[in-house]
């Protein structure tokens, strides 16, 4: 009997939630370890030069709304799905490096280019939500905002498997949608400038698309090999 997509999609999802489990957990556990032990160490202590990023008139279009900040906090919900229900190990291990290319590479603008985003006219005394945000990320590592360039990379992503899943349309809309709101959250917090955004975009990007034609390359090479070669031609040994 050919199962319905109503029927296929939960269980082929679940099925890759249990594909190597164990190596997931621990893969996703030792990456966001490194991620903000070397976050939080280029955040305070920064060897060059602060550069504060300049406004653009993106910034004065764009609001504080403090509602945002469940939409900035859920960046790090996002990004589990992709991880969680990749099943195939290699594609696993490949999106493993990716995204440590991705953080390597901003980590590197952290360290040669220190950057900080400009006080904004908010008391802060006011909001007492924003209070814990406030005190461990400071204004510093502003640009390329890697929020926004993990929520792009995972975006894709996300969108890649949901496509393999045979998803609807509107749960590719909702997956859009929630990378925007994070995107958007970014600047109606004033966690990053319009510039931030931008480079983060850029950042996010690129990293995937060199990840995603990497990868396509090491399938194709997969193939390459598990097709046999031509017969080797008999050999007629009677005289």
């Amino acid at each position: 009997m050919i199962r319905s997509r109503e029927t296929a999609w939960p269980r082929d999802l679940g099925a890759r939630f249990k594909a190597h489990w164990r190596f997931k957990g621990i893969g996703i556990t030792v990456f966001f370890t490194v991620f903000f032990v070397g976050y939080f160490l280029l955040l305070k202590n920064p060897l060059f030069h602060v550069t504060v990023m300049p406004l653009i008139v993106v910034d004065r279009w764009v609001g504080f709304h403090p509602w945002t900040l469940g939409l900035y906090f859920s960046l790090w919900i996002y990004v589990q799905f992709a991880p969680a229900v990749i099943s195939d190990k290699r594609e696993l291990v490949s999106f493993g490096w990716g995204a440590t290319g991705l953080m390597i590479v901003g980590f590197a603008f952290f360290f040669f280019w220190p950057t900080s985003t400009p006080r904004a006219q908010i008391d802060w005394a006011q909001y007492a939500e924003f209070s814990f945000l406030k005190t461990i990320d400071a204004s510093g590592n502003a640009c390329p905002s890697l929020h926004v360039a993990f929520a792009v990379f995972f975006a894709v992503w996300n969108h890649r498997i949901l496509r393999e899943l045979r998803s609807r349309g509107v749960i590719l809309f909702l997956n859009a949608a929630w990378c925007a709101g994070i995107v958007y959250s970014t600047l109606a917090t004033k966690q990053h400038v319009a510039l931030d955004v931008l480079a983060g975009t850029l950042l996010g990007g690129v990293a995937v698309a060199i990840h995603l034609r990497a990868l396509a390359n090491m399938h194709r090479r997969a193939d390459l090999k598990a097709v046999p070669g031509p017969a080797a031609p008999s050999l007629n040994l009677k005289s």
